[in-house]
């Protein structure tokens, strides 16, 4: 997959796509169908298959202060689009000047001058432009005056209602990564790079890899069953693992991270990049009296862990 930062300047090979448009937070269930449709399109006109999204997402430029909301940053994202078969990858800045492009203008500038598609697959919730001015009916009316066809993907919906990147959300923040799942068509990941922590978990017989949040939404703090994802260097594979998410009250509040021991494990994951699926909640981040008992709960934890993943190892 290319990936390009911005759609200035582009090499004539990396034109002319056929391009799903959104910001595909998650790359749930509802993102695939419009991805399914912009593939097929693609195939029809043997055009490459791309995505139009957007960096940063256009929320964390309109509420800078907010709480951390995303479920994927744009790594993550992106490795989950290149295993669905993308081919060109357009993140296109989100800054004020952005912001402030009328619609029209965003698809004659960007979408036919800039990327030079020749058709684009949008969600029926699919809004752009300055004021949010731009909206289905202005691709299929304005599209094919610039060059380019439209398509526009129904919303999808399961007997608990429409899947959406906040019903992802409110899922994880109660402890149910299966209902996430559900609806994101994989397990919900967590991807970053390990960083030097106060390696208090080795001293307790148990080393973890730490991850910080960033801007990521905050599943409920916790104990979790995972599967972990090493992405590069020696130690590339995958493991089972028992992951601590939160505070560390037992220490004293702290910055909330991902703390995650991976079982039958030895080696330094210092400076690689993990990516951690949430299979399970096992039990809520607490404070213990003492770290005799904390000790103890760890083991139980793996051992819990252990039985949850007996039987699973999913892809």
């Amino acid at each position: 997959m290319r990936r390009h930062h911005g759609y200035r300047g582009l090499a004539a090979a990396d034109r002319g796509a056929a391009a799903a448009i959104g910001n595909f937070d998650g790359v749930h269930l509802g993102h695939q169908s419009v991805l399914a449709l912009a593939r097929a399109a693609a195939a029809e006109r043997d055009a490459p298959f791309g995505v139009v999204t957007f960096e940063p997402h256009p929320r964390a430029f309109f509420a800078p202060g907010g709480p951390p909301f995303r479920l994927m940053d744009a790594e993550a994202r992106a490795h989950r689009l290149e295993k669905l078969g993308v081919q060109q990858l357009y993140e296109i800045p989100f800054d004020a000047a952005l912001a402030a492009m009328p619609a029209a203008a965003f698809m004659h500038e960007i979408l036919s001058e800039g990327l030079g598609l020749r058709h684009i697959v949008a969600g029926a919730d699919f809004r752009f432009g300055k004021g949010r001015g731009g909206d289905p009916d202005t691709l299929r009316l304005l599209g094919p005056q610039l060059g380019f066809g439209a398509t526009i993907a129904p919303l999808v919906s399961d007997a608990q209602g429409d899947v959406s990147s906040t019903a992802i959300r409110a899922a994880l923040g109660a402890g149910r990564p299966e209902e996430a799942a559900r609806m994101l068509g994989h397990w919900h990941r967590i991807e970053g790079v390990v960083a030097r922590g106060d390696q208090r978990g080795r001293d307790l017989g148990f080393p973890t890899a730490n991850l910080g949040l960033g801007d990521l939404h905050r599943p409920r703090f916790g104990v979790y069953a995972v599967l972990v994802d090493v992405l590069d260097g020696p130690h590339a594979g995958r493991w089972r693992g028992a992951a601590s998410i939160g505070e560390r009250p037992t220490f004293g509040a702290q910055a909330p991270n991902l703390e995650v021991n991976l079982l039958d494990f030895a080696g330094d994951l210092y400076g690689a990049r993990l990516s951690v699926a949430l299979v399970a909640f096992q039990r809520p981040d607490i404070a213990f009296d003492d770290v005799g008992a904390l000790v103890a709960q760890m083991h139980a934890d793996v051992g819990e862990t252990r039985a949850r993943l007996a039987a699973a190892w999913p892809t």
